[in-house]
């Protein structure tokens, strides 16, 4: 596997091993989220703060994996009793052939180019499709030499690796306490060493790349020729580029079980010999003016496969993958822009990255929650900061019904009025934009320590 930097998905047994440290990691995220920005200078606010960072982010003492412990361990906290979609998926980041990138990245897919990886998984409500936060991620970058071929290599040892690496973090940080965790997965997850491995706890969804051989005969795309039509469903296909709304799509379904071959590439003869799954094929007839080729997905699962209700089913919760493109946008081009990062050196980049997918992840919830949110307040912030929000609430409130939080108390609705009204939201223009929401959360933060200060020498 051609790593050589990076960490594995957050663990619970991850620690910074300091409290000092912890806090300065919790004012990072903060900090981030309110400046939307990954440059040191603007991040630390004055020099002090510049150096600080640059310090925390050099330290030996952390890494990508202890940094999302914290944050993993809120995740799994607000999946407890939810049916939860654990989104998994891939993105590069690069630097420009004009820029000096930091010392220790390794090539990317574009020749020339430096950069590395991430891998997330984050954690979806199945009902309201609710972004719960971050489960775990790997970041990494690769060796200067070129890819060994693949054929003869253990799975174990591959790079691939990190798509049941992902899946066996949802079943070990989820599952203990949701009501039930799919993992779902786009092209790049229809791995069959994946499937094989699937932890009992866990259901997948995962469109399917490779046409593989069936059991019985034929090929898996193949299959669906001779099943009947279920009925059709609307799909909402999200942007896949800025300017792009996306468009809505009808679909025909049809759906079965089918038993596919193990590939003969895998050598390891203990891995499952053939595999039955449920594969749902949703096929648009006919692509509209300005589409170059109708839609065609055919979804592997194994979750209920057989009715129309069952097809629709794994559609929907296959269609929520469109959230970790929402958290890819914020970390790159839309939002933090961390491919305009300027450090220097590949392990404080990596470290970097991942509180930088926490807080990408922080701006989606509260923009989430500026109209309605059934989620609470302890997605974002602490319960013990709750009394202090609710005293800044009653200091932001007008005389008007509209100036008023009309949200419940405790609920993510309700913290994300106050954090929009700090940012200078006035309750009458337009929604709260990301912009507003990340200066609002930082100056909700300090009033929150300066009401926790002022509580403490009352005492």
């Amino acid at each position: 596997m051609q790593v050589i930097l990076g960490a594995t998905m957050a663990r619970r047994d991850g620690v910074l091993g300091d409290a000092r440290r912890d806090v300065r990691a919790a004012w990072m995220v903060e900090r981030i989220v309110s400046a939307g920005s990954l440059q040191l200078r603007e991040l630390g606010g004055t020099r002090s703060g510049e150096i600080a960072a640059h310090r925390f982010l050099s330290s030996e003492k952390i890494n990508p994996a202890a940094l999302l412990v914290p944050h993993a361990k809120r995740t799994a906290a607000a999946c407890k009793g939810r049916r939860v979609v654990a989104v998994q998926d891939t993105s590069e980041i690069n630097f420009a052939r004009h820029r000096r990138p930091a010392a220790g990245l390794g090539p990317t897919g574009n020749t020339g180019v430096h950069g590395f990886f991430v891998h997330p998984v984050v954690a979806v409500d199945a009902a309201d499709e609710a972004l719960l936060g971050v489960v775990g991620a790997r970041i990494w970058t690769r060796e200067e030499e070129p890819t060994p071929d693949h054929r003869g290599v253990p799975f174990d040892d591959k790079e691939s690796r990190r798509w049941l690496e992902a899946a066996e973090i949802a079943a070990t940080e989820l599952a203990p306490d949701a009501e039930q965790v799919i993992v779902v997965s786009d092209q790049e997850g229809d791995i069959y060493a994946m499937f094989a491995g699937r932890p009992a706890t866990i259901e997948f969804a995962v469109r399917a790349h490779h046409d593989r051989v069936l059991a019985t005969s034929g090929t898996l795309f193949g299959a669906p020729a001779s099943w009947p039509t279920l009925g059709t469903a609307e799909v909402k296909i999200a942007p896949k580029r800025p300017g792009d709304k996306g468009r809505t799509v009808t679909v025909t379904l049809k759906a079965g079980m089918v038993t596919i071959k193990r590939p003969k590439g895998i050598t390891n003869l203990q891995t499952a010999a053939t595999l039955t799954l449920g594969l749902v094929e949703v096929r648009e007839d006919l692509a509209p003016a300005g589409v170059d080729k109708p839609l065609v997905w055919r979804l592997l699962t194994t979750l209920p496969a057989a009715t129309l209700s069952d097809a629709q089913e794994v559609v929907r919760l296959y269609r929520l993958r469109w959230r970790i493109e929402e958290v890819f946008r914020v970390l790159k081009s839309n939002g933090l822009n961390i491919e305009d990062s300027r450090l220097e050196t590949a392990g404080r980049l990596l470290n970097l990255a991942a509180l930088a997918l926490v807080s990408a992840a922080r701006i989606i919830q509260l923009v989430d929650a500026r109209d309605v949110s059934s989620r609470p307040a302890t997605d974002v912030v602490d319960c013990d900061d709750i009394p202090a929000a609710a005293a800044i609430c009653a200091t932001l409130e007008g005389a008007t019904s509209r100036q008023k939080n009309q949200h419940p108390q405790g609920s993510l609705a309700w913290l994300a009025w106050i954090v929009a009204r700090l940012g200078g939201w006035n309750c009458y223009y337009k929604p709260p934009g990301p912009k507003t929401m990340a200066r609002g959360l930082d100056r909700l933060f300090d009033r929150i320590e300066g009401f926790k200060l002022a509580a403490a020498l009352n005492v």
